[in-house]
Formats: C-alpha cells, structure tokens, sequence
C-alpha cells in the first residue's frame, strides 16, 4: 500500500489550500481514507476522515473550514481547506484505514502546511 499526498505549502492567513492523496496498491479491504496533522512536540491529531459510503468526520477544530473528499475510481482523497489559520501549521498526513472509529493503518509520508504572513 503506497498513500501519495500533494497540496502543502505556504499560505497568508485566510487564505486555502486543497490537499490530495492518491492509493495504490491492496486497498480493497480498507474502508475510509483521512488526513491527520502532527505539530513539532505534539500528537498527530485527526483532521478529517471519509468512508467509502460518503460519510465523513472533522475535528471541532476544521469543522466549517475544511471539506473531505473522495473520488473511488481514482481512488484519491482532496482536503479543501479554507479560512485558513495560523494554528492549522502542520504536518498533514494522509491515512488509510479500515474502519471509521479506528485508527489509521497506513500513513502517507506527510506535506507540510504553513499558514503565516
């Protein structure tokens, strides 16, 4: 399983950003693609998850801000990311795993978003 994430970059304070990731590889039996972010000194927290049903998850944090999706047949996942702010700073990584609640079994290798003036 390889998870290729694109998008990071540096972006002014209200500004957006829309992340991609691409699957390849054995992916059937996994269920929901997402994006966690990871600041220097803290935990990788979960930004956004999506099921193959369409369903998806945010943190309190994006909620209004950032938009999930999926396109199965080119089996990517897009992060549009809006009203951006300078805590949304981070290592995003994408992720792969097979159930909604779960943790993430696969993690791609991370693009850096900076939001500064």
């Amino acid at each position: 399983v390889q998870l290729q994430a694109s998008g990071g970059g540096l972006v002014q304070p209200g500004g957006s950003l829309r992340l991609s990731c691409a699957a390849s590889g054995s992916i059937f039996s996994f269920n929901v693609m997402g994006w966690y972010r990871q600041v220097p000194g803290k935990q990788r927290e979960l930004v956004a998850t999506i099921t193959s049903g369409g369903s998806t998850r945010y943190a309190d944090s994006v909620k209004g801000r950032f938009t999930i999706s999926g396109d199965s047949a080119k089996k990517t996942v897009y992060l549009q990311m809006n009203r951006l702010k300078p805590e949304d700073t981070a290592v995003y990584y994408c992720v792969l795993q097979s159930y909604e609640l779960g943790r993430p079994d696969y993690w791609g290798q991370g693009t850096l978003v900076t939001v500064s003036s």
